[in-house]
């Protein structure tokens, strides 16, 4: 809902602060009829999916569940509006339906922080990027959220100015449009709440270092910490071990790429570092209370 409505209404307030027509829109959906967003609230098409005649941009809204979505229709309709020239574009997980109607092959994209690293297993060929928004010839996608808002307010500086690009942005509080090559996710010295740069850098290469695991002693060397150094600042600063912290994170990944990927649960064990699926199973389970296959059922509503 929030990345929708931040697309939308960057295009009403520049025509409101114009005092011109600068840009009209329709609302589609797949069948025809309202749709409802994660929060329950509906959103209702004012266009059968056929009117697209007078059509210049069609940006694809997706969110919670779109790993599921392989609409053979869908992506045959959005192939038919980029043969006849329409651009596309696509907010958060709306960059995976583009991708799997083969649409963003040699252009750069970019998705939610929270899909990358799915998005990356199921298109490795694809330049992604961590990008706030991306805007490559026709396509045009973003991140989701308020980074909907920024590329909107892009898109309005390229077509009718700066000055009106910042009035918008003045009318809905946001001071500055971020650049797109700002980062998605606040730093990590906030998310952890620490400014030791030498723990911030153990944890980077925690992160970083998912698939080929490393050992406490081998970030201690490239951190510059011996482990007995590393284990104190983890307890201090985190109230953790580092071996318990670097679980977690494979393990959040692993829950990840269950919900928003189609890998098999062998294939996430190997990409978070598991070389057993039994061990990866009891692992899994002693963080979430249940096994990697019945979170991908609950995914699937089983």
């Amino acid at each position: 809902m929030l990345s929708f409505v931040s697309a939308l209404e960057p295009l009403r307030a520049a025509n409101r602060l114009s005092e011109q027509t600068c840009y009209e829109w329709h609302i589609f959906s797949q069948d025809n009829l309202p749709v409802s967003a994660s929060n329950g609230l509906p959103v209702a098409p004012d266009r059968q999916f056929h009117e697209t005649d007078d059509i210049d941009l069609m940006i694809v809204v997706a969110g919670i569940g779109t790993t599921l979505v392989r609409d053979k229709k869908l992506f045959e309709w959005l192939r038919q509006l980029s043969r006849r020239g329409v651009a596309l574009g696509a907010t958060s997980t709306g960059s995976l339906l583009l991708a799997r109607a083969r649409l963003l092959t040699n252009h750069r994209c970019t998705i939610h922080w929270e899909n990358k690293a799915s998005f990356e297993e199921e298109f490795p060929e694809l330049n992604i990027t961590g990008e706030l928004y991306e805007i490559d010839g026709n396509i045009m996608t973003c991140s989701g959220g308020l980074a909907s808002l920024d590329m909107m307010c892009h898109k309005i500086a390229l077509e009718h100015g700066a000055t009106l690009a910042m009035d918008v942005a003045e009318q809905f509080i946001h001071p500055q449009i971020r650049a797109a090559n700002e980062k998605q996710r606040m730093g990590l010295q906030f998310r952890h709440n620490t400014n030791h740069p030498r723990l911030l850098k153990a944890i980077q290469l925690m992160q970083t270092q998912t698939e080929e695991v490393l050992s406490c002693s081998e970030i201690g060397e490239k951190t510059g910490l011996s482990v007995r150094q590393m284990e104190r600042l983890f307890r201090a600063h985190l109230k953790t071990t580092p071996n318990a912290f670097y679980m977690q994170l494979r393990l959040e990944r692993a829950k990840h790429l269950l919900m928003q990927s189609t890998l098999s649960v062998t294939q996430i064990a190997a990409a978070c570092g598991f070389n057993s699926t039994s061990y990866f199973s009891r692992c899994y389970i002693k963080q979430f209370d249940m096994t990697p296959r019945e979170q991908r059922q609950k995914r699937e509503g089983a």
